[in-house]
């Protein structure tokens, strides 16, 4: 075996066995992992505003919040959506507001910063829905400025045209308490009392509180959206009670036992907002439960005090197993089978939200997170499959059952076009991204490259099987999202250079003879778009500019995905770009720190293309981790 100089086999293999010990050492006593997933700052800025509509902000280290969003100020006064984006407007009046609700001066440099950044960038009247949501709850908005949502959506069938199940479950989860929320139009008292007229670029007298028009067809919506005001405004809204009574049965039959809505910060802010609006006190059980599920979601240092969006538990134990075993760590290692024992007693086995859509499926799935019973996800029980398949487990029959139940939920749910969307099965109307509620263009739950891919690597790598025709719809699925540069969209990772790495592991694992062209060009892709340093990264500012493809400071994810896409597509093809490989495995051996870790600023995560992005930090350490071991495996043939 020759490799280059620098490259020698015991500094993998020293690599490999510093980052399995990292590894080692922060597995929870459970059997799973779990890191921080970290997101922007309005998040935080949110959870601050709501103890203080609920009055139990003192119950809290909320004065720990100054702290962290002093410390996530950049030099501009801003605050970012992503590391190093230059600032993002609808995220600085957000954490504005929060400090202020802090009791933080007006006349603070900090704020005098903030205040020109914000001002600059046109104000509150150019933020997003969602921002002058929070602000028109404590009378910084005008709620004229905000569209209708009526609650007689809550009635409508499941077969009719539109529904609250046309609509994205994360979307869904936090559509249905707003529909109370803004058919009431509360505003409420906090303690301090706080006004943001200061941040109208256009000064609060001269502000308008109106939708904005682009002039096309999507116009018909604010047409709409002035009925409903005027129906409002008439007090004539049919089955108004019936819609508000309707929601609120639907958040409380999904609250889990654990406190949480839908697993995610958004759901549950609303709801306990939506709660809040209909009178519930803070002292009920389900309120109780509701803010204790918001405080697990917190992280506390010394000095501050934040909030992650979600938590990914199942997630980071998956890829933390599959790295595990890749590097060399034996399948029936305690450590291994203790995460597999974990993840089996994490399936589940109740019918959620997906099974309005999928009439034949049965209960089968995991969730990302700790508990969300209503909302198992297709592309974290790939992963828990193909994690399970490469471990040994005391008891290898409920392995086996809990595989196969997994597998039939997961072909139940192939959407009409032949690829797996992440929540739901044909949940892709895009015209719902264009009201105008819908400005985070993140309504809908379509299939994707990446999700199809992950299921096709599952398939392929466990040899486990589905129907041949549902098979072959799914490959020309993907060989049809193929970019013209021969790359993949990444919907839930940076983005082309994660599509494109998953595609080809599922195209590699599949049908290798009948995907060889598309497996080329999409390595030739990967190859093309190397940088000098040997590594590969990505900018979120690609899903806005596809230009950008594939072009960024390299990142140790990132490159761990580009090398895991390489070997695969070598695998398939026979032809092994040794050289570009082995370029990604010297960036690699180069950034691990003395600890067995890498480092990482750049978000690699992606919640909604273009508006949301995230940030896990035990990205930076599997991923590197399974490429590391993967190549081992791969380089010991050569």
């Amino acid at each position: 075996m020759q490799l280059q100089d620098k490259l020698t086999v015991s500094r993998v293999k020293d690599a490999i066995a510093k980052s399995q010990n990292y590894l080692l050492s922060i597995q929870y006593p459970g059997g799973y992992w779990w890191a921080e997933l970290e997101s922007n700052v309005t998040i935080t800025a949110e959870v601050v505003l709501l103890h203080k509509i609920w009055g139990t902000d003192r119950e809290r280290p909320l004065h720990k919040v100054e702290a962290y969003l002093r410390s996530q100020q950049r030099e501009h006064g801003g605050w970012e959506l992503f590391y190093g984006d230059g600032g993002d407007l609808s995220t600085s009046v957000e954490a504005y507001m929060a400090l202020k609700l802090l009791g933080v001066q007006q006349t603070d440099p900090a704020m005098v910063k903030a205040q020109k950044f914000i001002v600059e960038r046109g104000g509150i009247s150019k933020t997003r829905i969602f921002t002058k949501l929070h602000l028109a709850l404590i009378g910084c908005y005008n709620w004229r400025g905000l569209p209708s949502l009526p609650p007689w959506v809550m009635l409508l069938p499941s077969n009719f045209v539109f529904n609250i199940y046309e609509m994205s479950s994360w979307a869904r989860s936090s559509t249905v308490p707003l529909l109370i929320v803004f058919d009431r139009k509360p505003v409420f008292l906090t303690d301090p009392a706080i006004t943001l007229d200061e941040l109208y670029a256009e000064g609060v007298e001269q502000a308008r509180y109106e939708l904005p028009r682009k002039g096309d067809w999507t116009d018909l919506f604010i047409t709409l959206d002035d009925t409903f005001k005027l129906a409002e405004s008439l007090n004539f809204v049919p089955f108004r009670e019936e819609g508000i009574q309707a929601a609120e049965r639907w958040i409380l039959e999904r609250q889990e036992v654990t406190g949480d809505w839908g697993g995610i910060i958004p759901a549950m802010l609303n709801s306990l907002l939506a709660l809040r609006t209909l009178g519930y006190d803070a002292a009920d059980p389900i309120i109780e439960r509701g803010l204790r599920a918001v405080d697990n979601f917190a992280i506390e240092t010394a000095d501050t005090y934040s909030v992650q969006p979600c938590i990914s538990p199942v997630w980071d134990t998956a890829w933390a197993m599959r790295a595990l075993v890749a590097s060399g760590l034996a399948p029936d290692h305690p450590v291994v089978t203790r995460a597999g024992e974990w993840l089996l007693s994490k399936q589940i086995l109740d019918y959620g939200d997906w099974a309005v859509k999928n009439r034949k499926g049965k209960p089968g799935a995991w969730a990302f997170e700790f508990d969300n019973r209503f909302y198992p996800d297709v592309d974290d029980t790939a992963v828990v499959v193909m994690a399970l398949n490469e471990v040994k487990l005391p008891n290898e029959k409920l392995k086996q059952a809990a595989i196969a139940r997994a597998v039939n939920w997961i072909a139940s749910m192939q959407c009409k076009p032949g690829g797996w969307a992440a929540f739901d099965m044909d949940n892709d109307q895009d015209w719902i991204n264009q009201i105008p509620y819908g400005d985070l263009k993140a309504m809908i739950d379509p299939n994707t490259a990446d999700v199809t891919a992950r299921v096709l690597e599952m398939l392929g790598s466990c040899n486990l099987l589905i129907d041949k025709g549902n098979l072959e719809r799914a490959i020309t699925y993907l060989k049809a999202e193929q970019e013209t540069e021969g790359c993949w969209f990444g919907r839930w990772g940076v983005n082309y250079v994660y599509g494109t790495s998953g595609v080809l592991s599922a195209l590699s694992s599949v049908a290798p003879d009948k995907t060889g062209l598309s497996i080329e060009r999409g390595a030739a892709w990967l190859v093309a778009v190397q940088n000098s340093d040997g590594g590969w990264g990505e900018t979120c500012r690609s899903y806005d500019d596809p230009t950008l493809k594939g072009q960024g400071p390299s990142t140790a994810s990132q490159t761990a995905w580009a090398i895991l896409g390489l070997i695969s597509a070598g695998q398939a093809t026979g032809k092994f770009d040794k050289q570009a490989i082995e370029r990604g495995i010297s960036y690699l051996l180069a950034t691990q720190k003395s600890d067995g870790t890498w480092y990482e600023a750049n978000f690699t995560g992606t919640g909604f293309p273009g508006h949301f992005y995230l940030k896990y930090h035990l990205y930076q350490q599997y991923f590197p981790l399974l490429a590391l071991g993967r190549y081992q495996t791969l380089s010991e043939l050569w």
